[in-house]
């Protein structure tokens, strides 16, 4: 059964079921689709491929669609390998197919398929006439790779985003979000951005600004539901996790061997919900998959990070969590801090030199709880969790005020 974009745009993506993890990383409990598109007018275009893995389903569909027609382009937005995996043998089946890409495209093309010929080379603003349609092109180097385009269809107001806008999860029946229940996706969509684009905020934030004198009706993305009754949703969330704007509410990241670190954590979010904060999470490091962490860790303002210290160092799954939050270059964040240790301390030193290097604001006083927890080390997590509820509650009236001044002056 063909699936319908509009009445000449077609879905020929494909689920899959099969993969375990994202990138060999990121867990797919869910799945995820591997989108394509093709636009049937005077002129033939696919709007990139799928992982090879599905190629034959993928040219089943496609064929569907042509019935017998010839293939005349394909666009490749994105050249990573469960978006251009196909394309060799797409050539094969198709070999007189014009392959547009812009020169960054081109460069992997080669490496990747040692494909140097039939090629249609776009630049920023060209357009490509495809007889009704006609298809403009604009540069988005770095969300997340440095060839990545989109590609606007300025007679539908079809903008198909690459990897923008995606989201972990199959495609369950329809494609289209205005038929479906899209409400597990958004959690999804949160957790792909962090994992998968979360580095590259400010090129995120210049794609969006580029697209914004667009008339976008209908976001294809190359994973994920086609957005259109929800898309300015789909694109606030974007907006707001690569300003790195967290919402209000602090994501507890503990590791501990024997509980005394964890009764630490839990002290420290009772306080916190004591004095009002309702959005709290708590992540054992040893237990949670990261990807849901970083998630959380985009998601909400306050982070506070405790561990106990592990072969004079702190605990290695801890340490693996800072890494990536680090490589992500989090930025505006709420930042307290808490460790133990029986003979030696040094979880602490390093959750300090951690917030120096994120140059987060460091709320409360750090707690460095030796061996059991006593009465003054409830004490201090007591207050550890009372300043970060006070300082996120201040923040907020701050916001507010804001929000109420340009509103006045509008």
């Amino acid at each position: 059964m063909l699936k319908k974009i509009t009445e000449d745009i077609f879905y020929v993506g494909v689920n899959d079921r099969q993969k375990h993890r994202f990138e060999n990383l990121w867990p797919l409990p869910y799945g995820v689709s591997y989108n394509s598109y093709l636009i049937a007018d005077e002129k033939t275009v696919l709007m990139d491929t799928v992982d090879v893995c599905y190629a034959d389903l993928f040219f089943q569909k496609i064929e569907k669609v042509l019935n017998g027609r010839p293939l005349d382009y394909v666009v490749v937005n994105h050249m990573e390998p469960d978006h251009a995996g196909s394309i060799r043998l797409l050539r094969q089946q198709y070999p007189n197919v014009q392959i547009v890409g812009n020169s960054k495209t081109f460069g992997m093309l080669a490496g990747y398929h040692g494909i140097t010929d039939g090629l249609y080379e776009v630049k920023e603003g060209d357009t490509l006439e495809l007889g009704r349609h006609s298809l403009s092109f604009y540069m988005a180097p770095m969300v997340h790779w440095p060839e990545v385009m989109m590609t606007y269809d300025q007679t539908d107001k079809v903008l198909f985003s690459a990897d923008a806008f995606g989201t972990f999860g199959t495609i369950d029946g329809a494609v289209i979000d205005a038929d479906m229940n899209t409400d597990h996706y958004w959690e999804e969509m949160k957790r792909y951005y962090a994992n998968i684009v979360g580095k590259y905020g400010s090129p995120v934030q210049k794609a969006l600004q580029k697209l914004s004198g667009l008339d976008v009706q209908t976001i294809c993305s190359l994973h994920g539901p086609v957005w259109r009754e929800h898309k300015d949703k789909a694109i606030a969330i974007y907006d707001q996790l690569s300003r790195y704007e967290g919402e209000e509410g602090v994501v507890i990241i503990f590791g501990s061997m024997y509980g005394h670190t964890e009764q630490m954590a839990e002290t420290v979010a009772h306080s916190l919900a004591e004095n009002g904060v309702k959005n709290i999470v708590i992540h054992d490091v040893s237990k949670t998959n990261a990807s849901y962490i970083l998630r959380d860790v985009f998601k909400y303002k306050g982070i506070i990070i405790g561990s106990p210290t592990y072969t004079n160092q702190i605990f290695p799954e801890v340490e693996a969590i800072l890494n990536k939050i680090q490589v992500r270059e989090v930025k505006n964040r709420l930042f307290g801090y808490f460790g133990s240790f029986t003979w030696a301390g040094a979880a602490v030193k390093r959750l300090a030199a951690f917030a120096e290097q994120m140059k987060w604001e460091v709320v409360g006083e750090p707690v460095e709880q030796k061996q059991g927890m006593s009465p003054d080390d409830q004490a201090k997590c007591v207050a550890l969790g009372k300043e970060m509820a006070e300082k996120m509650k201040n923040e907020e009236l701050e916001r507010s005020g804001n929000r109420l001044a340009e509103g006045v002056e509008q």
